[in-house]
């Protein structure tokens, strides 16, 4: 059993209260995943339970977390920088389990997650592998140090299809506690058995969770119905309170003039007049009492609220966005070819996702598609890599990076555009280091649209964008009125805004869009 009782959570820099008074039981056959926006400490909650001292630099915490006869595993969002400097034999050799494997046992493990019988073995840096890969190892050595408690923090990211068909059934056949987070609505539909919502509510200024046992869909739709309904009954006692109070005010008046006139001339009829008067205050403050009672409008995190191409003529269907040849693909350090005969072409506002096994080469390719389409003058083209610190001014905060003239009305025009992606005015003023990876996407995504871009290359778009936010992403995409080509394994993203599905082998790029959409 797993338990949190009481837990508070503040950031320390501008006194932000993430959580609390959170309590959560978890036991045995519970799979729990946590969600919600973007920036509103769902890994900061992860690394507590797993290690309270990973958050102390930033926030301060109250509360007690207990497992009894538990050994927790954590995968953390990002591979911690003083691994990466490790070989993948490093890795795996400093767990004293890892030399009790049989080469059996290490051949099912390269089997399942899609890897070369040696691979354990291997010289190579861990800093030099995909993002995909990057998860597939630390996954692997998670499990074989067989946890209780698996604490996943975005499992799901950069991983393949395949891959991410495997997460499910490791996670759905786990016989313990899992808690975990992901931005892969498939994965957390077919999942999930507990849902954790956190939120911030009016500007980020109050915290509310939910806890609820219910899969994700059942979820979604009892929470959209739950607000629909209050919203309904907080808007007709607020109309019904409106006559009432239009009435009383009505009556009042009219005594209160009859007083006006008739106590001076009839001081019998002055005296019932008072009395009357005494019974309307009276009744007032009943109805007082009433509209404490009164249902409360309901509060809800809004999702993000953004257009990409605004106002922006669409790209006629006929232009070539694209003609790409190439003959060999190799990795970027020109060591091992990756795949031959690459041909692809796309046409006006085509969209376009690449998929394929991790350490393909995809993001080695679009890279390369990258450098061609930014070089051209007859289209506007912007790049989203999957590492957004390659783009990125870390020491500078999102208005200064987005602002290119300096200018009042273009700094209050971004400021506007950052409020409705749902950031405060204090992350406004954060160096972009201190913002979650979503965040960043937004900056990116909303400098993008500042641009008047036209092309889009997007090397995972939706990997750091939460459930809530994931179907306006894919809904902003899908409506953008030029040409996108991106890699992605949100099976969710393909099917709603891509037109044509390829996947990268070593023979080329395969045309996969029936089993896709």
């Amino acid at each position: 059993m797993l338990q949190i009782n009481r837990l508070t959570i503040t950031h320390r820099k501008d006194l932000r209260t993430i959580l609390q008074d959170f309590q959560l039981v978890l036991n045995d056959g519970d799979k729990a995943v946590i969600i919600g926006e973007e920036g509103n400490g769902k890994s900061t909650l992860m690394r507590w339970i797993y290690q309270p001292e990973l958050i102390k630099d930033y926030a301060e915490y109250e509360g007690t977390c207990t497992f009894e006869n538990e050994y927790l595993g954590y995968l953390p969002q990002e591979l911690p920088d003083q691994n990466k400097e490790q070989t993948i034999y490093e890795f795996f050799s400093e767990k004293d389990c890892f030399f009790d494997l049989t080469p059996k046992d290490l051949a099912m493990y390269a089997k399942d997650f899609q890897l070369d019988s040696g691979f354990f073995y291997s010289d190579q840096k861990l800093g030099s592998l995909s993002g995909g890969e990057k998860i597939k190892v630390q996954m692997i050595r998670l499990l074989i140090q067989a946890p209780t408690v698996l604490l996943l923090d975005e499992p799901s990211n950069d991983i393949d299809i395949a891959t991410l068909e495997l997460l499910e059934r490791i996670i759905k056949n786990w016989k313990h506690i899992v808690l975990y987070i992901s931005h892969d609505e498939t994965l957390i539909e077919n999942t999930a058995n507990i849902i954790i919502h956190m939120e911030q509510l009016q500007r980020k200024n109050k915290c509310r969770y939910t806890v609820l046992r219910m899969p994700y869909n059942q979820y979604i739709r009892e929470q959209r119905h739950q607000f629909e309904r209050q919203e309904q009954k907080a808007i007709s006692d607020r109309r019904e309170k409106r006559i009432r109070d239009e009435k009383q005010k009505r009556i009042y008046q009219s005594v209160e003039h009859a007083q006006n006139i008739i106590s001076r001339q009839n001081p019998a009829g002055g005296r019932l007049l008072k009395k009357k008067m005494h019974a309307v205050k009276s009744m007032e403050r009943r109805f007082q009492k009433k509209d404490e009672q009164m249902t409360a409008l309901p509060e809800q995190e809004e999702s993000i609220f953004f257009k990409l191409g605004e106002n922006q003529a669409a790209i006629p269907a006929g232009k070539i966005v694209l003609e790409y040849d190439l003959k060999k693909l190799y990795t970027p350090d020109g060591m091992r070819q990756l795949s031959t005969d690459i041909f692809l072409r796309m046409k006006g506002s085509e969209k376009v996702c690449i998929v394929g096994i991790n350490g393909a080469g995809k993001t080695t390719l679009l890279k390369e598609i990258a450098r061609q389409l930014l070089s051209r003058t007859d289209i506007h083209a912007e790049y989203m890599p999957q590492n957004y610190d390659e783009l990125l001014t870390l020491d500078m905060t999102p208005v200064d990076y987005l602002d290119t003239s300096g200018e009042k009305e273009n700094r209050t025009k971004i400021c506007t555009c950052l409020g409705s992606l749902k950031f405060t005015t204090n992350e406004m003023r954060h160096p972009i280091s201190e913002l979650s990876g979503g965040q960043k996407a937004k900056v990116l995504l909303l400098k993008m649209s500042l641009s008047q871009a036209n092309v889009l290359i997007l090397d995972e778009p939706t990997r750091n964008f939460s459930p809530l936010s994931g179907p306006v992403l894919r809904k902003m995409l899908r409506a953008f009125p030029g040409a996108v080509i991106s890699i992605s394994h949100d099976r969710k993203y393909m099917k709603e805004v891509c037109d044509t599905v390829y996947e990268l082998t070593a023979e080329g790029l395969i045309s996969r869009s029936g089993a896709f959409l």
